[in-house]
């Protein structure tokens, strides 16, 4: 059987310019994510996971290359496009909140229908919902600072699927969070990409998060690994590796 491919990169590269001099993150980088995957990509601090994390979620364009959701060819569209594609079909979260303080629980979730001109009627018991999904719905009325890390997150989470995404993708989502909490997180991030059917990718640090991934891969020196070779092999070659690259995953 076939697989489907949900998220595809093809020769991504991003440089930067920095103090007159051009500095490459990474160059030729090929990726694959299947339907259904939840993939962790991990590797040091400054290795630029986050960078590709920006990248495949289209909050950033690359320097080079090209980055399919199914058929559809990202770097091709328009910045409103974008912002359209990405809150509609991309869920976010981040290690930090970016809760705004002085709304509720229930308006922060309801940001993403608003945004898309869902009205306040229609977006409110979409996003009670949500909150009841994530255990929040008896502190819906709460702002943000009323509620704990964990709290916190979990309204993260009602937010980022609230609009009903396809894909999630998660920046260190149990990086602030003490040892019991994020493994709460943990079990509650699995669950969503099972209820919700989601194709996912997670950066993280965190090894116990990343081995309960279907697959993990590290990004080290501009080349993805899979988390077999970590022991010093070669990045895994495929036969079927599309149009050139060096580094297909």
């Amino acid at each position: 059987m076939s697989r489907e491919i949900a998220i595809r990169a093809v020769g991504l590269t991003k440089k930067y310019l920095s103090g007159g001099t051009e500095f490459a993150v990474f160059e030729d980088l090929n990726l694959e994510v299947e339907q259904g995957e939840q993939l962790a990509l991990i590797g040091e601090s400054g290795a630029g996971k986050s960078t590709l994390l920006h990248l495949l979620g289209a909050l950033d364009r690359p320097t080079a290359g090209r980055i399919y959701f199914g058929s559809r060819e990202l770097t091709s569209l328009s910045d409103p496009e974008l912002a359209d594609f990405r809150n509609r079909k991309i869920g976010f979260v981040w290690q930090t909140h970016y809760l705004l303080p002085e709304f509720t629980a229930l308006e922060n979730v309801m940001m993403p229908l608003l945004i898309r001109g869902i009205s306040y009627k229609e977006a409110a018991p979409a996003s009670l919902e949500m909150l009841d999904e994530v255990g929040l719905k008896a502190r819906a009325t709460h702002r943000a600072g009323e509620l704990s890390g964990g709290e916190q997150q979990r309204v993260v989470l009602a937010r980022a699927l609230v609009g009903k995404p396809e894909f999630l993708l998660a920046d260190e989502p149990t990086g602030n969070l003490d040892y019991r909490t994020g493994e709460m997180i943990m079990g509650m991030l699995a669950d969503l990409h099972r209820s919700h059917r989601l194709t996912s990718i997670y950066v993280t640090h965190n090894r116990s998060f990343a081995r309960r991934c279907d697959r993990v891969v590290r990004l080290e020196g501009g080349v993805l690994y899979e988390e077999a070779s970590l022991e010093g092999a070669a990045p895994r070659a495929d036969s079927a590796a599309f149009e050139g690259g060096n580094s297909y995953v």
